[in-house]
């Protein structure tokens, strides 16, 4: 995952690409971050699947500020965060569809044989686990909510 990214920068510079540019470059410093965190641990770095979570919480700050440009008229602030967002975007797997969420929720309670929401902790870990980077997870929380109550 680090290399597709460096080689997409390196891309991105050649193509003077600015918005690609400067969100690649976003993103491999929040890994960066991350890694200089998880040394502290001694840990090496972090895994795939860690780089999915950091993209993934990449997009939720962007959409967020994409909302509060709009609304207060900011057209061309909201536009960059878009554009930002389909950088990011390329570097995840396909999102899940809220029918796939359901049914990914539904299929994991069933597992875990949960039963209240005292068990709801245990499944959103499951859930994340097996799909990092593929769906949103404020959506599976709602819906595993539902199902234990």
């Amino acid at each position: 995952m680090r290399d597709l990214l460096a080689a997409s920068l390196k891309d991105a510079i050649k193509a003077q690409n600015k918005i690609r540019r400067s969100t690649l470059r976003l993103i491999l410093a929040a890994i960066k971050d991350r890694d200089i965190a998880a040394r502290a641990g001694d840990r090496r770095g972090v895994s795939d699947d860690e780089i999915l979570q950091i993209l993934a919480k990449m997009i939720k700050q962007r959409q967020e500020s994409f909302q509060t440009y709009e609304e207060a008229g900011r057209l061309d602030l909201a536009e960059q965060e878009r554009q930002e967002i389909d950088v990011i975007r390329e570097f995840l797997p396909r999102q899940l569809d809220i029918d796939e969420i359901r049914h990914a929720c539904n299929q994991v309670v069933t597992e875990m044989g949960a039963s209240g929401l005292k068990d709801m902790g245990k499944c959103m870990g499951e859930l994340k686990q097996r799909y990092a980077g593929q769906m949103d997870f404020g959506k599976a929380s709602g819906i595993v909510k539902e199902l234990l109550i």
